[in-house]
């Protein structure tokens, strides 16, 4: 993956869906942050992790427009490699999600410039705006490499509650499973 450019120094790394709960990666600090230009949303069918290209779940994808709270990552410039090669063949595993760099507003006040996966919109595992209906259904019977779909929606439900954030549509959805 060598397309994106590592800055030099600390590499900030923007999560908003599991990344917000399992990272995965060796960082020194953790912030929440607010991302101004892309929403989280339920809009990626997952063919792996969560899913499989035959019955695909839903994941998280920052979409255009709107904000979005989340988790930033402060990983020490002696790890950013080996954390965007981590995060590389997790984000990436197909390429609907691509490597963006990003202002980060975090919550001690300071702002800083980060990496985040955002929605490729023409891949064909962008599923856009769909219905809650239609993502409960998806939900409940998929599976993938990283386990149910379900527990994915549930856990990163409960972790933006933590950090209060309520999000209607994924609170609908969570609530029907």
């Amino acid at each position: 993956m060598s397309a994106f450019d590592l800055p030099r120094g600390d590499l900030w790394v923007f999560g908003y869906g599991s990344l917000m709960w399992r990272p995965g990666f060796e960082h020194a600090e953790r912030q929440q942050a607010l991302l101004r230009g892309r929403h989280r949303r339920l809009c990626v069918w997952s063919w792996h992790h969560r899913g499989l290209q035959h019955a695909p779940g839903l994941v998280m994808g920052l979409d255009r427009g709107g904000s979005c709270i989340g988790a930033a990552y402060r990983v020490p410039e002696e790890e950013a490699q080996a954390a965007f090669d981590y995060l590389a063949a997790r984000e990436m595993v197909t390429p609907v999600y691509v490597p963006t760099h990003v202002r980060l507003d975090l919550a001690d006040g300071g702002a800083v410039h980060g990496l985040t996966f955002t929605v490729d919109r023409a891949n064909p595992q962008y599923a856009g705006r769909i219905s809650v209906e239609t993502a409960v259904e998806t939900v409940r019977r998929a599976e993938g490499h990283s386990g149910r779909n379900v527990d994915y929606v549930r856990e990163t439900v409960a972790h933006l509650r933590e950090i209060g954030v309520r999000d209607a549509f994924m609170e609908a959805v969570a609530d029907r499973l």
